[in-house]
């Protein structure tokens, strides 16, 4: 193998693995990142079977690439259904379809190939098999195309719309090449133009995401992208230098160099979790020096992400209302709400100022939870007691139990302390014997409207507290 596609393709492997994990840890909790990402990390693997099957001329190298292969266009294909606005109708449909039927057949299909000697990939001849797999990886490609186009008007953003319809084409067309047996093109070159295009999607993904949470991107895309390259080629570069001076291009090495560039960029890219590992670890007998850098970890993570251009007299209502959502759904999570673009609000600003509070990430954060807070707080009836069951109730409940007092009623995992306050006992068992999980949803979101626009109502009179009613609570924050 010449030294120069050595060197491209290893580069083009450590990139698509950095591009995955870093979709995965941008939120570990949304399924279309965690699709997207693990698909860039099972590309990157294909590649570095593939490199290594072209070094040592085996067939069981080849043989993983071309089961790999498969792998990243089917998970890319649920990613983009779940990139589809929960509004449009077919989404939950084509979802449904996608987990239970388009799935497990294909990993049946390739389980089958595993532990049997079919054949699979290029210049296999045409198998059965091969065809099979053709089809459930170009037809739903070609299927996620045509609905972005359909609904391309309701994506967001716009600006994404062109970067995923060029990306699930050709990636279709590439998987296409490489699985056809009539094709008579280099696959180094197939797996290269495959590669880019997962990029584009990549990118699509990542800048979905950002639109969504309200966040910037380009910043901590390029930080996170600079530490991992200086890093990798620092590294991987020294195994490159050797192999060029000393041993040649050998299978040990080539692994070595897969090895050691892939692990830089894992490491790396998790720094984050794998430091708050260690100080859990080192400071076990000392609890608060472990939260204190995890939230100056916080900060820093937050810092590059946060849209300090965010102008809220501008941002349209409902887009208000919905980063508002968030920031309440953020408010056990210190490390989340950092990065809301709420935080940037005139109103932080100048609680901050009144108080002589230098307005650093953390007080940001720490600020407009504080300010939720109150805000969740004035949804409560007249009165001295802080929990009731009627229907004026319904929102304060929703939110102060949830996001204020940190209950979790449909969580399995949630242990209920012996020492346990008794209205939060009573909140507790009302929610799960009396309130279904979807209505406790519909009501959080109606409340986090009245929270939107009590914030609203308060950056109107220049971030004083709107005129009350002599007893502290604003007539227009009462639930009807």
């Amino acid at each position: 193998m010449p030294g120069g596609l050595l060197a491209l393709q290893s580069g083009v492997y450590g990139l698509a693995l950095w591009l995955g994990i870093y979709l995965i840890m941008r939120d570990i909790t949304k399924p279309r990142l965690h699709l997207a990402g693990w698909g860039m990390v099972t590309y990157a693997l294909a590649l570095g079977a593939d490199l290594l099957a072209a070094v040592s001329s085996g067939g069981a190298f080849a043989r993983l690439h071309n089961l790999l292969v498969i792998i990243p266009p089917l998970l890319w294909t649920g990613a983009v259904i779940r990139l589809l606005p929960e509004s449009v109708p077919v989404r939950r449909r084509a979802w449904r379809v996608w987990l239970i039927g388009l799935l497990p057949t294909a990993l049946i299909l390739l389980f089958a190939a595993a532990v049997s000697d079919l054949p699979i990939g290029l210049g296999d001849g045409g198998s059965p098999l091969t065809l099979a797999l053709s089809v459930l990886v170009v037809l739903p490609l070609l299927g996620c195309f045509f609905l972005i186009v359909a609904y391309r008007r309701v994506v967001a953003p716009r600006r994404m719309v062109p970067l995923l319809l060029v990306g699930l084409l050709f990636v279709a067309l590439g998987s296409g090449l490489l699985l056809s047996p009539l094709t008579r093109l280099p696959r180094p070159l197939i797996l290269f133009g495959i590669g880019f295009d997962v990029m584009l999607l990549g990118v699509a993904t990542a800048v979905h995401d950002a639109f969504d949470e309200g966040e910037t991107l380009l910043p901590d895309l390029l930080h996170s992208f600079d530490a991992a390259l200086l890093t990798a080629g620092l590294f991987g570069g020294q195994v490159g230098v050797v192999m060029f001076l000393a041993t040649g291009i050998t299978l040990p090495m080539t692994a070595l160099l897969l090895g050691v560039t892939g692990s830089a960029v894992v490491l790396v890219t998790l720094g984050g979790p794998l430091q708050a590992l260690v100080d859990r670890l080192a400071f076990m007998a000392s609890p608060s020096t472990a939260q204190q850098r995890d939230e100056l970890r916080a900060a820093a993570q937050a810092a590059p992400r946060v849209a300090h251009t965010f102008n809220p007299v501008g941002t349209d209502p409902a887009a208000f209302n919905k980063l508002t959502r968030r920031a309440l759904s953020y408010m056990g999570d210190l490390s989340r709400l950092a990065k809301s673009p709420l935080t940037q609000l005139p109103l932080i600003d100048q609680r901050l100022d009144d108080r002589g509070i230098e307005p650093d990430t953390l007080a940001r954060a720490h600020e407009l939870k504080r300010l939720l807070t109150e805000s969740i707080e004035r949804l409560k009836p007249h009165g001295p007691e802080m929990f009731g069951t009627s229907d004026e109730w319904r929102y304060f409940n929703a939110l102060y139990w949830i996001y204020v007092r940190g209950l979790r009623p449909y969580s399995r995992r949630f242990t209920v302390n012996g020492d346990m306050p008794d209205d939060e006992q009573q909140a507790l068992d009302w929610f799960r014997a009396q309130v279904p999980e979807r209505t406790l949803y519909n009501w959080q979101n109606t409340a986090a409207e009245l929270i939107a626009q009590d914030l609203r109502e308060q950056m109107a009179v220049n971030g004083s507290v709107a005129p009350s009613d002599g007893s502290g609570r604003r007539d227009t924050m009462k639930p009807k």
